[in-house]
């Protein structure tokens, strides 16, 4: 048979529980979130890919001080503990997707790029990421970018409006830099501009409101126009106007009565 706690004991229950939960606690427990979050971003950093398989729960745990059970206390899942790191990493680059607009893309571009001297990563177009965060990562950017060119295409066919957003995401996107820095020896720096000089023309056009391709099929109607025959005798029936065309009969008409009286003088002589 139990005996009922006393009253100094109910006392040290509570005092117990207040101690656990104590600020002093909670604040180890972020600053124990923090180290493992910490531990992430500067594994990540040193992978020569963009790949996170090595980004383990050992692996962060060894690289923060921690057991592994401290790491799945913070973040239940892999995927808790990536999509953690990311964010990580954006804060450290100043970017982020929430209420993007036209007008912060060359802005966040620029610090993207200025980020990527700071990672391992020897090629960056080399692997396209498979990892759930990664992959959700992708989805996100995405999203964001054709949330940012819809109020500006209302109108436009949704493969007009992805068109435009894709563009805005190969442009933003690393290898496109990559590219002008190796193959094209550029500078980081006008790597950049450069990327941000495009960056800006096509912004400029969705803003007023040209769609993917709209340029090109105006440059058609152009050349044709220009291409036309101006010389009324070369313009076929429909390209004659109403009263050239009656002038043009009568004029036919009076020339094939004088051919016929030409002909009948003739004959009379």
């Amino acid at each position: 048979m139990s005996v009922p706690a006393t009253p100094a004991e109910n006392g040290g229950q509570a005092r117990a529980r207040r101690r656990y939960n104590s600020p002093v606690r909670r604040e180890r427990a972020i600053q124990t979130r923090e180290r493992i979050v910490t531990a992430g971003s500067e594994l990540v950093h040193g992978f020569p890919v963009w790949d996170w398989s090595d980004l383990t729960f050992r692996a962060v745990a060894e690289r923060a001080g921690v057991g592994e059970r401290t790491v799945y206390r913070h973040f239940p899942t892999e995927v808790d503990l990536h999509g953690a790191v990311m964010r990580r990493l954006q804060e450290e680059a100043g970017v982020t997707y929430d209420n993007l607009g036209l007008d912060r893309l060359t802005e966040i571009t620029a610090r993207s790029f200025a980020t990527l001297s700071s990672y391992a990563v020897a090629r960056w177009d080399r692997t396209e990421p498979h990892q759930p965060a990664l992959v959700a990562e992708d989805r996100r950017r995405r999203d964001a970018l054709l949330a940012a060119v819809a109020p500006h295409s209302v109108g436009w066919s949704d493969d007009e409006r992805a068109a435009a957003a894709g563009m805005l995401d190969v442009l933003w996107n690393v290898p496109t830099y990559e590219r002008l820095v190796r193959t094209w020896n550029l500078t980081p720096s006008t790597a950049t501009e450069a990327v941000s000089w495009v960056l800006d023309l096509v912004v400029e056009a969705i803003r007023a409101g040209q769609r993917p391709g709209a340029g090109r099929l105006e440059a058609d109607r152009h050349q044709q126009a220009s291409s036309a025959p101006t010389d009324p005798a070369q313009a076929g029936p429909e390209q004659t106007e109403p009263g050239q065309a009656v002038s043009g009969q009568a004029v036919s008409g009076q020339a094939g009565v004088k051919l016929g009286q030409g002909g009948q003088g003739a004959e009379r002589e």
